[in-house]
């Protein structure tokens, strides 16, 4: 008999024990802090995901669990350039491997090469799929070729008319200067 597995609260040694898989397609309004980092996602926006476990054997024989995860949307973000939206693919497609607690995961993230989680009945997996997209967003999202020409300089003639209408406000002191 097959288990069930639930994305949002993943038992990830049962999931690599079983070699299950499990995929979605989600609305990205379901990732808040992804959503918020948008230009203005449309109704249509989704982000399709695929989770894979499997178990390996470790370097001391014993089984460890591993989950290969694989993410692909297209969502607009602001171009830094000429702030009009801009749709970007981002891609997701990284292995995890599990350890028992927080301190062995920290100490084998630090030598591996692959990233190193701790193990949970309840692990979020969705959360972790937030996370990951969020990473792959670049620093300065922007367009190859700006759609529109893109202002470089700000120049306003009736600013520059302005301020040689008005007259100097330090030509005051120099007629007070005591002349030599």
């Amino acid at each position: 008999m097959k288990r069930e597995f639930a994305p949002s609260r993943l038992d990830v040694i049962g999931f690599a024990e079983e070699s299950a898989s499990l995929s979605g397609t989600d609305p990205v309004a379901s990732y808040e802090r992804l959503s918020a980092e948008l230009a203005g996602a449309e109704p249509g926006d989704h982000v399709a995901w695929t989770a894979i476990g499997e178990n390996r054997t470790g370097s001391d024989g014993a089984p460890v669990a591993w989950l290969h995860l694989h993410v692909e949307t297209t969502l607009p973000f602001v171009c830094q350039r000429c702030l009009t939206a801009v749709p970007l693919a981002l891609t997701v497609d990284r292995w995890f491997r599990f350890a028992s607690d927080e301190e062995a995961a920290a100490v084998e993230d630090e030598e591996a090469d692959e990233d190193v989680l701790v193990a949970a009945r309840d692990f979020d997996l969705k959360g972790l799929i937030e996370d990951e997209l969020l990473m792959e967003i670049p620093v300065t999202p922007r367009h190859d070729v700006c759609p529109e020409p893109v202002q470089l300089f700000a120049v306003d003639p009736d600013f520059e008319e302005a301020s040689a209408a008005r007259p100097n406000p330090f030509a005051v002191l120099g007629t007070l200067k005591p002349r030599k």
